[in-house]
């Protein structure tokens, strides 16, 4: 990178706070967060932060950043497929940067490695995983097994281990035959130590939340987003159609 990028996050903690897999990632790279406090894994935790998206991305905006990303896969999927490009437009007007969301983020990082036929592992319970596979197929994917943890404690996903995830992923490949790939949905779960072991064991490609934004965020800034030994959708470095 010629000159230091600055990224701004609109994250789903109570605080202003970096996820940590960011700076692993691009140390190179200066991230400002803006937090607006999702409350449970569910609809009800999600509303009072989608209302908060807007307000945050602009004061985002007047901080000079390059870049905005939206962090949480849920709280940008849960309303709905129309309403997260809606709010995709908004964000782009409001603030006259490049912004995308969590979500768009795996679409992208899905496509990026051929993906159409895939099998999912995700923090959620029931009701938020329906609005998952729902967004997936509306975005032109075959959902073919979908697992969960079962999670509606906002901070329940940082506590499962990379060996956890890496099990329910394998289960859902498994009960997914021959996928394109694996969507390992929810920011909050650890997984930038996962790729690598599951693409080994199963010869998957292995697309993940947290890994999908911050590859897009770079991508949006001018960067390649590219990262070696983490798996196959950060070793490219091709462009990716908008």
């Amino acid at each position: 990178m010629s000159k230091e990028l600055t990224i701004g996050l609109v994250v789903p903690f109570a605080t202003d706070k970096v996820p940590d897999e960011g700076p692993m990632m691009y140390p190179g790279v200066k991230f400002i967060p803006r937090a607006v406090g999702v409350r449970a894994l569910t609809p009800e935790g999600y509303d009072a932060a989608w209302d908060g998206i807007l307000p945050a991305a602009r004061q985002l905006a007047k901080e000079g950043v390059d870049a905005i990303m939206v962090i949480g896969t849920s709280l940008t999927f849960y309303r709905g497929y129309e309403a997260h490009q809606r709010l995709l437009e908004q964000l782009r007007e409001e603030t006259g940067l490049p912004v995308s969301t969590m979500t768009e983020a795996v679409v992208d990082g899905l496509k990026s490695v051929g993906a159409k036929r895939i099998a999912v592992a995700t923090a959620y319970a029931d009701e938020v995983n329906n609005r998952l596979a729902d967004f997936l197929r509306k975005s032109g994917f075959e959902v073919l097994a979908l697992e969960g943890f079962g999670l509606f404690g906002f901070g329940e996903p940082g506590k499962k281990s990379e060996q956890d995830i890496i099990e329910l992923s394998g289960k859902a490949i498994e009960e997914a035959g021959k996928p394109d790939a694996v969507l390992i949905s929810c920011g909050g779960l650890l997984t930038l130590g996962c790729a690598v072991p599951i693409e080994q064991r199963h010869g998957v490609p292995v697309v993940t939340s947290t890994q999908s934004a911050f590859w897009k965020a770079m991508r949006l800034a001018g960067d390649s987003g590219h990262v070696d030994g983490r798996g196959k959708m950060l070793a490219q470095s091709q462009a990716v159609p908008a």
